[in-house]
């Protein structure tokens, strides 16, 4: 009898719904590859953070109940960001801090969520994916994901086994690209000069292609790159260890 494959599912995320479905596509490859039962749950909707981060728990608290509850029977949940994984993991259990009804379900729920990544190598044993990519690239440690989640060694774990992949670290990799959900809207002189910085260190790396984790991140650089004319592109890391690259990169160049 064959072993009973764990049951995932995986929570999309608004940006890669709306703006890069290419990405969800990838994560169900990378997922199934490893040997899991993938579902998409179609009632999923936002994770909350934009209404957590702008101090309206009681928005965040409704969009964490639907979340708790559409996902909970899941062996796993798994999303292709370390910014909306964080949210999940790290801060629903402070939403639902003394709540006798949610706190130990939102305990729960965050105990069995992951970053794509991370769930892969730390859960999965995933050491080697059989994508080939011919060509450098260089890796952005996204905020969220390495701070909140311990994102950083595990994407580059699964990018060294890409046949044809070099990766080029660039300077400051960890250091933050500026856009900040809602810092990037409140603050956007600061968030210019932070990206400007980011894109140097990028354009330094020598990569012709630059990888992220968090769709936020990338779409923040990736935007930045074009109206300085610069030719790098960007893409999520889920499409290069998919082997799913046929669409545009991120920016459309």
């Amino acid at each position: 009898m064959s072993e009973k494959k764990p049951r995932v599912g995986l929570f999309v995320t608004c940006l890669v719904d709306l703006f890069r479905p290419s990405v969800g596509f990838a994560a169900v490859k990378l997922l199934e590859d490893a040997g899991c039962e993938v579902d998409v749950p179609l009632a999923q909707t936002c994770c909350g953070q934009p209404a957590f981060n702008s101090g309206d728990k009681a928005d965040a608290r409704a969009i964490a109940e639907q979340a708790i509850a559409l996902f909970e029977d899941f062996d796993y949940v798994v999303a292709p960001s370390g910014s909306c994984g964080g949210m999940l993991k790290m801060h629903y259990p402070e939403l639902f801090a003394g709540d006798a009804k949610w706190e130990q379900r939102a305990k729960s729920f965050a105990g069995k969520t992951w970053e794509l990544t991370s769930f892969l190598t730390d859960v999965m044993g995933v050491r080697a994916v059989g994508s080939r990519h011919d060509g450098a690239v260089t890796y952005h440690d996204s905020c969220s994901g390495l701070r909140e989640l311990g994102v950083q060694a595990q994407p580059r774990t699964l990018l060294a086994s890409v046949a044809g992949l070099e990766l080029k670290e660039m300077r400051d990799s960890d250091v933050c690209c500026g856009f900040g959900g809602t810092f990037c809207v409140k603050y956007p002189e600061i968030s210019n000069k932070i990206v400007t910085a980011k894109t140097e260190c990028i354009e330094a790396s020598g990569a012709p292609l630059l990888l992220a984790g968090d769709l936020g991140c990338l779409m923040n650089m990736a935007g930045k790159l074009k109206r300085q004319g610069s030719t790098v592109a960007a893409r999520h890391v889920a499409e290069v260890l998919a082997g799913m690259t046929g669409e545009p990169p991120i920016g459309g160049r």
